[in-house]
């Protein structure tokens, strides 16, 4: 008598074996901003530092707008003329504290891993410098005369932000309802700006997004309530320039009108 444990399932043989391959999680970092991070998470121990040698630290690498006041001759700011320069971007390489560090970094996984894919290691890195060195001017224009040090990745951060959504809601992407793996979803072409700016999606997300920044703004909430208040406008300055520089890095080909009106109906398609 043959035992049951043994005997060969009924179906199997008519059943094909089929293996699916793994697919990449879409937050999965790439090395270019595993090292970005890393990259501030090394430069934040400096608050181990002697007081004195972490106060120096701020004010010849954070963004100082009164070091561009030519009424003020007599004002000695550590760093020099080439403070005036370098701190556009290295301003954005220091944080406050854990908690501004931790804020910035939470939002890199779900829109700076996609843009990191698309550009490329050495273009991002680029882009990130573009985007702080603009809401560094952003905050300049609009606190000519502060002596407050500025500081904080949030310019980059919203850059990215701002680029990503260009192509984020297209069909495929990371934020479609049909999205691909992860590298395949951050190379479907981007939405031409006019089409991206008449998408409800893209223009709901825009609308939160100013709207959380001004009310930060204006009721002055800062990362430390004591000390410190959100550079806003900085973040603004950085956003425009992502959005608005992202064609000059984007090395993936753009759809015509036509088409990414057809592509854009994730949504609609399942209603």
């Amino acid at each position: 008598m043959d035992s049951p444990q043994n005997s060969p399932p009924q179906d199997s043989p008519d059943l094909p074996a089929v293996q699916e391959a793994p697919r990449e999680p879409i937050l999965t970092l790439p090395v270019a901003l595993t090292a970005y991070i890393a990259l501030l998470a090394l430069i934040h121990l400096r608050v181990l530092l002697p007081p004195e040698i972490e106060n120096w630290t701020i004010d010849v690498f954070g963004f100082i707008p009164k070091r561009y006041d030519s009424s003020l001759l007599n004002l000695q700011i550590p760093g020099g003329a080439g403070a005036k320069v370098w701190t556009f971007v290295t301003y954005s390489l220091l944080h406050a504290n854990l908690t501004h560090l931790g804020f910035n970094v939470l939002w890199l996984p779900p829109f700076g891993s996609a843009l990191a894919r698309r550009f490329g290691a050495i273009e991002i890195f680029v882009f990130m410098a573009v985007t702080a060195a603009a809401g560094a001017l952003a905050h300049l224009v609009t606190h000519e005369h502060a002596v407050a040090p500025m500081i904080g990745a949030s310019a980059s951060v919203s850059g990215a932000m701002a680029a990503a959504i260009r192509f984020a809601f297209a069909r495929g992407s990371f934020l479609s309802f049909s999205r691909s793996d992860a590298d395949t979803a951050a190379k479907v072409p981007a939405l031409p700006l006019s089409r991206a700016l008449r998408d409800g999606r893209v223009v709901g997300f825009l609308s939160v997004w100013f709207g959380l920044n001004i009310i930060f703004g204006v009721a002055a909430i800062g990362v430390d309530a004591e000390t410190t208040s959100v550079a806003w406008q900085a973040h603004i300055g950085g956003f425009f320039a992502g959005l608005l520089l992202f064609a000059l890095f984007d090395p993936v080909p753009r759809v015509r009108s036509d088409a990414a009106d057809a592509s854009s109906q994730d949504v609609s398609d399942r209603i």
